[in-house]
């Protein structure tokens, strides 16, 4: 009996993956015959154009965020939730964007990315930190003189 329902899981499962395959063949099929337009736009204008000379450009980490996403999220963080220090502030961050808390690597490098925000909001008197428990700074939203 138990073993039915694992053959029931695992069917679901590699049909979900099937169809996730099949999605990303369409994504890759779409996006040559958007390269080969751009490709025979490019030769319109320069006939003897090299297009292998075109280094392709990686795409940027998924935990990469627009310009102002994470100082937005800061101060929405500190409007609702109160005084944090930067450690709560990252992990609450990396969750609301479903990314991996237990990946020490990208904790460090959210962590940095965090701390250099907070002390450019600081330095624009929008927030004020001040030592907490255990020596760490405990951020909060500056009071409007």
């Amino acid at each position: 009996m138990g073993t039915q329902h694992a053959i029931t899981a695992l069917r679901d499962k590699r049909g979900e993956l099937a169809g996730t395959i099949d999605a990303l063949q369409d994504q890759l099929r779409q996006a040559f015959i958007d390269m080969d337009h751009i490709d025979a736009t490019l030769r319109m204008f320069v006939p003897d154009i090299e297009l292998d000379e075109i280094k392709p450009k990686p795409l940027p980490p998924r935990h990469r965020a627009f310009k102002g996403q994470v100082t937005r999220a800061i101060l929405a963080m500190l409007r609702k939730e109160g005084p944090m220090d930067a450690k709560a502030i990252t992990l609450r961050l990396m969750a609301e964007r479903e990314l991996n808390v237990n990946d020490s690597g990208l904790q460090k490098a959210m962590h940095k990315r965090i701390g250099a925000a907070l002390r450019n909001l600081r330095e624009r008197v929008l927030v004020c930190s001040e030592k907490g428990k255990g020596g760490l700074l405990v951020w909060s939203l500056a009071k409007n003189p």
